[in-house]
């Protein structure tokens, strides 16, 4: 699953951007990837793993909810049905 937000800005600066991904990895477990930074600059990634889906699933929808309350718009969604998600 794989969101991509990225702010509204209206200066002529590069926009803001945050992707996160939730993925199954070969042992059964989940890892959140949580990539953000200014888009054609630098950018921070943050990995966090878990054990069951049901929680990765919780962490990617908090995730998600606090990147739109700061103001980032879903620009691209990959997986589960609709843009936000479940």
């Amino acid at each position: 699953m794989r969101l991509y937000l990225q702010a509204v800005t209206a200066t002529t600066e590069a926009p803001r951007y945050v992707q996160i991904v939730l993925e199954q990895d070969l042992l059964g477990g989940w890892t959140l990837y949580r990539e953000s930074g200014v888009q054609g600059g630098k950018a921070t990634l943050k990995r966090e793993q878990f054990l069951e889906r049901d929680d990765a699933l919780a962490a990617f929808e908090k995730a998600r909810d606090a990147q739109i309350k700061r103001g980032f718009r879903v620009m691209f969604s990959q997986g589960q049905d609709g843009p936000y998600g479940s």
